[in-house]
């Protein structure tokens, strides 16, 4: 175990929560090597120049971080969507990736990672992510981030992010198949938490385990009823939270299935 401010030590992994808990720690994901899918043919996905020119249009858009734009270079994300949808994977579109969830669109990863990046305290920390999906995003924040804890609710999605991710041998990213809605307090503080599904409000958990100086990136039904992607700030002297602009997440739920 390593030790944290103020003397407390936090679990290494694999972690081992008690039998009473919903949430179950699972080994990195760079344990037990297997063959790595073949790239899908005839459709160029595994040029580097397609990514690039996603990346390019990304720009234009106005995502700037250094960081975020490297790593959004780096993950082939057309290996975490079916061979079927490959030739649409670096469109800026959300697409399926069963049990009723979807990847999110590029633009809406990299303004949500370059958001938790300019917060005050960056990446330099721990990140949790609730809702790991098929885990494009998760390879995304862990090229920015020191490390990264990714949460999922759904077993098909969480097993299916390991084998999404297994190839990759990430050392400082940690699959964790949960009740995301709870968060995951033995690995806080974080410095940074991201969820990609939108409840009425953000659950107090997530609050409580966000470091002081930490931002929280959110989808969130505001007051006008509509969902909207909220930035909270841990200050010392409190909560500061910001309403950015409309989005579409798939809906928050509590439980595991």
């Amino acid at each position: 175990m390593s030790q944290q401010p103020g003397g407390r030590q936090r679990p290494g992994f694999p972690a081992r929560l008690p039998s009473a808990s919903p949430v179950q720690a699972r080994k990195p994901v760079a344990a037990a090597p297997v063959a790595r899918a073949a790239a899908p043919t005839g459709v160029g996905m595994d040029s580097s120049a397609v990514r690039m020119a996603m990346v390019r249009r990304l720009q234009a858009q106005g995502v700037a971080h250094p960081a975020v734009l490297a790593a959004l270079s780096a993950v082939e994300r057309h290996r975490f969507v079916d061979t079927a949808l490959a030739n649409q994977a670096y469109e800026d579109t959300s697409l399926p990736i069963g049990l009723g969830q979807t990847i999110s669109k590029p633009s809406v990863v990299a303004r949500m990672i370059e958001l938790i990046c300019q917060g005050p305290a960056g990446v330099a920390g721990r990140v949790l992510e609730i809702g790991t999906g098929c885990g494009y995003q998760a390879a995304v924040l862990s090229r920015v981030a020191r490390e990264v804890y990714s949460i999922e609710r759904l077993r098909g999605l969480h097993e299916k992010a390991r084998e999404n991710l297994r190839p990759m041998r990430l050392s400082n990213l940690h699959l964790l198949f949960g009740d995301g809605m709870a968060g995951f307090a033995a690995g806080a503080p974080y410095a940074a938490i991201i969820a990609a599904a939108g409840g009425e409000d953000l659950p107090a958990a997530w609050i409580d385990q966000l470091a002081v100086g930490g931002r929280l990136v959110a989808p969130a039904v505001t007051a006008a009823g509509r969902q909207n992607l909220v930035v909270v700030d841990k200050t010392p002297t409190g909560i500061v939270r910001t309403e950015l602009e409309t989005v579409h997440f798939v809906p928050l739920k509590s439980g595991v299935a």
